[in-house]
């Protein structure tokens, strides 16, 4: 039941922010790529540039499942990096350990990738890392602790059965399926990045 009303959930919010932040809610906004409600079908009132600005940073963080004090966070490290501001946050962003867990197709959805990590599964260069938010460097091994990888999840994983709903693998990435790992082999570029966003507007409301 739990999982059903979270399910929901997802799907609910994907609509609103108009990007599927689950599987199941891609195939219902497939079906239905319309607004909630018995007004989904009309025409949206022109929201305002502050909204526009507001919609386009929820639906980056919705995508990595983060809260609003980290995303701020990682903004900041952005706008202290050299090179364009937006693209240096998505950037970082996709370093997150979790981010990189899905990247890879351990995990199905964000959330799962990080209940992965929480739960001790994933090493990073033989080291147990518990923090989704690990920022994974250049060159460092992500995979599977070994006595982790019997359960039904992983084989899963490894049997590429998440292929079907996530996108290729990126380039940043050489990942080895059935036997669990992958590697950053360097930093991913902003074209190179699986998310929805025009990140521009993103810098725009953080600026305000």
């Amino acid at each position: 039941m739990a999982n059903n009303t979270r399910a929901r959930r997802k799907v609910r919010i994907s609509r609103a922010l108009g990007v599927a932040l689950t599987p199941k809610a891609e195939k219902y906004m497939e079906r239905r790529p319309y607004g909630p409600g018995q007004h989904g079908r009309a025409r949206r009132k022109q929201d305002s540039d502050y909204a526009v600005r507001l919609r386009e940073k929820q639906r980056l963080r919705a995508q990595y499942g983060i809260r609003e004090a980290q995303m701020a966070r990682v903004f900041e490290e952005a706008r202290r990096t050299s090179g364009l501001t937006g693209e240096n946050l998505i950037e970082l962003l996709e370093m997150r350990l979790d981010a990189l867990v899905l990247r890879a197709g351990f995990a199905r959805t964000i959330s799962q990738a990080r209940q992965l990590v929480v739960h001790r599964h994933i090493m990073v260069d033989g080291a147990r890392v518990d923090r989704p938010s690990f920022r994974v460097s250049e060159g460092q091994l992500i995979h599977v602790h070994v006595r982790s990888e019997v359960m039904t999840p992983f084989q899963v994983a490894a049997a590429g059965a998440h292929r079907d709903v996530l996108p290729a693998v990126p380039a940043y990435l050489d990942v080895t399926l059935e036997k669990l790992q992958a590697r950053l082999v360097r930093r991913p570029k902003r074209t190179e990045v699986p998310v929805t966003c025009e990140e521009q507007l993103v810098v725009e409301y953080y600026a305000r």
